[in-house]
């Protein structure tokens, strides 16, 4: 896949991207008591929320759904440990995650959430026209392949990883 091929996400305009998609939620009213991050790719986009919303609870559901460029398992996966929602029925609750690509890994999580809390909304920074869950909150609409930043390098583990500094 060619580098023009892909949309391409960087530090500085993540933290630019996750402030207007906080400023998005704020403008729309809606003021969730928790964050729930779809791990991994959701993470830093639930981190950069929170503070945004000054958003104290976190919770993290790890789903497996992506085993590569494009390739991925035949279902979303829910791994453990899962974050006990039982006494959160009252919960307003923004799920975030980095891009809303097929919607399977979102129709899971709001799964896991229906009947467990008050409210469900999903936050992504893109959302791409084949997901079959429209999310409420977008920053970015787009049918690229994404390279996000804390990806787009092999892991430090692997001895072709490049040194940067």
């Amino acid at each position: 896949m060619e580098q023009q091929d892909r949309e391409v996400l960087d530090w500085p305009t993540f933290g630019r991207a996750a402030r207007e998609l906080a400023q998005a939620i704020a403008d729309d009213g809606f003021r969730p008591d928790l964050v729930l991050s779809v791990a991994r790719g959701g993470l830093l986009v639930a981190g950069a929320l929170s503070y945004a919303l000054d958003v104290k609870s976190i919770h993290m559901l790890n789903v497996q759904y992506y085993t590569g460029v494009d390739e991925r398992l035949d279902a979303p996966m829910i791994l453990d440990p899962r974050p006990d929602l039982a006494d959160l029925s009252a919960a307003r609750v923004l799920i975030a995650d980095d891009v809303a690509d097929t919607g399977a890994t979102l129709e899971v999580v709001r799964d896991f959430c229906a009947g467990r809390v008050a409210e469900v909304r999903c936050a992504v920074l893109y959302e791409k026209p084949g997901s079959t869950v429209t999310c409420d909150y977008v920053w970015r609409h787009t049918e690229r392949w994404i390279n996000f930043p804390w990806s787009s390098l092999p892991p430090v583990t692997d001895p072709a990883a490049p040194v940067t500094g």
